[in-house]
């Protein structure tokens, strides 16, 4: 590991805590980083800081130091119920490792209780351990905290607890609003004391700063740290250790190449990063069939109590594989990653960067290689350009094998194999027509042939985005999908269940007058008058932009017709009236009465 220093802590124009320093020295860090350096003097002299570093240069510590001098420095000592200071963070994950850092100093504090509040955990718990323990120091997902606000019926007063608030911390703070906690964030900030501290952190905080600016950051100070050695026009937000790599392959090849760099790679620790959560279920049950002698774990934000586990546990280990969606892309540090594999192309490019950025961390070397197929090439381009991201060419490994028909053989001997694979598949191309960079990501482009293949699909699953498409080049399984069992025998004993049920109730309606029951008449009536509204105000809104001579026109042609129909005027009369309102309607005319009165 080389040193990203910046001075000694010794060094600050403001002196630390003999026992922070204590802290810091038993972690291990004798230096500071430069954000730490910047960020740290500007937050004791009461500054509001929005800091923007690359990641993995220690924005934690440069938030979690200025918050125990602050509440240290407090006139009043706080009291157990009151609340010094609160972090909130995205991701559960991200919230316990802050949690982690936080405890290695609170503990030389004993005066100071701190508490996580985080999903996945029984909010009546969290209640009474705040009740009975109290908590100076939140740390919080939104969502949660937003929660404990509404609590009141429990006896749990927040909003009075937070009444002596010294400091709130937005970690990953442009991350909060990309993951839709903006109304969260708003909500809680109506809770806080105007008179605080507040600091913004985030990897990537450029275009996001100006709206972050207005969560309560009073003339902040803007801290952007930029790496050693990158020009001041650059704003590379990727560490400079890190090595960045792409691999252009075909769908079909491109899950043999991973299984084959992985094999090959046994002894290091790698986060594989995939597009969908049912991607990760998919891949991650292919990878423990496949790659024999290595740990192999799965996270996604669908698992609602397994993830902390398993977020605790991939850290500990000295080498393995976590296969993960973006839930584990922001702010995360995993020791001593190797290897961070992009098999599926982020959404967004600063998504990409997060990503990268788990390897490399504070010093350590590290790597980053992702897949792309041969039409989305030109995504090196953009992200050198977009992000300032190089990347630089690494070659198709040679003597791969094809585990394509192995996987294919799994999905035969286990329905839920087949049936993985099947919604794997559907998420993907509905992740790929979501994507940002859709100049490059364009979903018509897609070989679905051979991303069929790559899948190791028996047959074509039966979705819109494929409806009229034929595809020659991909043959299907003979075998009936069907007939295919679940290897779980409780599984498959409630499957064969079902399809009897299915099977006895067709017997008995064969045979039968088919019975199509009719809706009420006042339900048809009630879906045309929805529909008829919907109709008009999509008019009104792609028409916003006809002249009022036009609307005037178009108000005379309806009159006339009620006119006609009301016997007042002839057909002759009414086609001579159409004629006199101006160009528009004359073509009107050629439509025919009957046609005018539908447009009616």
């Amino acid at each position: 590991m080389e040193h990203v220093t910046e001075g000694s802590w010794e060094s600050l124009p403001v002196s630390l805590h003999p026992r922070v320093l204590g802290a810091l020295r038993e972690l291990g860090f004798p230096y500071m980083t430069p954000v730490q350096s910047a960020t740290i003097p500007l937050f004791m002299r009461n500054k509001d800081v929005a800091a923007e570093a690359v990641t993995g240069s220690g924005k934690t510590l440069a938030f979690v130091i200025p918050i125990l001098e602050i509440l240290l420095r407090r006139e009043e000592k706080l009291k157990r119920s009151q609340v010094g200071a609160i972090i909130i963070t995205p991701t559960r994950e991200l919230a316990v490792q802050i949690y982690e850092v936080l405890s290695h100093f609170t503990k030389h504090f004993p005066q100071f209780s701190q508490i996580l509040w985080i999903g996945g955990r029984n909010p009546g718990e969290d209640v009474e351990r705040f009740k009975q323990q109290g908590g100076n120091i939140i740390v919080a997902t939104p969502g949660r905290l937003e929660d404990m606000f509404r609590r009141k019926a429990e006896g749990l007063d927040l909003a009075s607890c937070v009444r002596s608030l010294d400091v709130l911390v937005l970690d990953e703070a442009d991350r909060l609003l990309d993951m839709g906690f903006e109304a969260s964030i708003n909500t809680i900030l109506e809770f806080l004391p105007k008179q605080r501290r507040t600091g913004l952190f985030s990897a990537t905080q450029t275009q996001e700063v100006e709206n972050l600016v207005r969560a309560g950051l009073r003339n902040p100070v803007r801290v952007s740290v930029k790496e050693k050695g990158v020009a001041a026009s650059s704003v590379q937000k990727t560490p400079s250790r890190l090595e960045n790599y792409y691999m252009v392959c075909k769908a079909d090849e491109k899950f043999n190449q991973l299984v084959h760099f992985l094999r090959n790679h046994k002894q290091e620790k790698h986060l594989v990063f995939f597009s969908t959560c049912a991607c990760v279920e998919y891949y991650g049950k292919a990878l423990e069939a496949l790659v024999k002698g290595v740990k192999i774990m799965c996270i996604h934000g669908k698992m609602k109590y397994k993830r902390n586990k398993i977020f605790m546990e991939f850290r500990k280990l000295q080498s393995g594989i976590l296969v993960c969606t973006d839930v584990m892309a922001r702010g995360i540090d995993i020791p001593e990653v190797n290897w961070v594999l992009q098999y599926d192309p982020p959404s967004n490019a600063s998504a990409f960067v997060h990503r990268c950025g788990r390897t490399a961390r504070i010093g350590h070397g590290g790597s980053a290689l992702v897949f792309l197929l041969p039409m989305e090439e030109s995504y090196v381009n953009f992200l050198a350009i977009n992000q300032k991201c190089p990347l630089q060419e690494m070659k198709l490994q040679r003597n791969t094998v094809d585990l394509l028909t192995k996987l294919k053989a799994m999905a035969l001997a286990d329905r839920a194999v087949f049936e993985k694979g099947m919604k794997a598949f559907v998420s993907y191309v509905q992740a790929y027509a979501k994507h940002e960079c859709n100049l490059i990501f364009r979903l018509k482009d897609l070989d679905f042939a051979s991303l069929a293949q790559g899948f190791a699909l028996l047959r074509m699953p039966k979705m819109p985005e494929l409806r009229g498409k034929q595809f020659p080049d991909f043959v299907p399984v003979d075998v009936n999908t069907d007939t295919i069992p679940f290897k779980d025998k409780i599984r498959e004993k409630q499957r064969q269940k079902l399809l009897e049920q299915q099977r006895r109730e067709k017997t008995e309606n064969e045979g039968r007058r088919k019975f199509i029951k009719n809706k009420a008449w006042s339900k048809q009536k009630a879906k045309k008058e929805k529909k008829k509204k919907m109709n008009e105000k999509r008019k009104r809104e792609e028409g916003s932009d006809i002249e009022d001579e036009d609307m005037e026109e178009l108000l005379n042609d309806t009159r006339l017709l009620k006119k006609l129909k009301k016997g007042k005027i002839t057909e002759e009369e009414f086609e001579k009236g159409l004629l006199t309102t101006g160009k528009r309607t004359i073509k009107t005319v050629d439509l025919g009465i009957s046609d005018l009165e539908d447009d009616c």
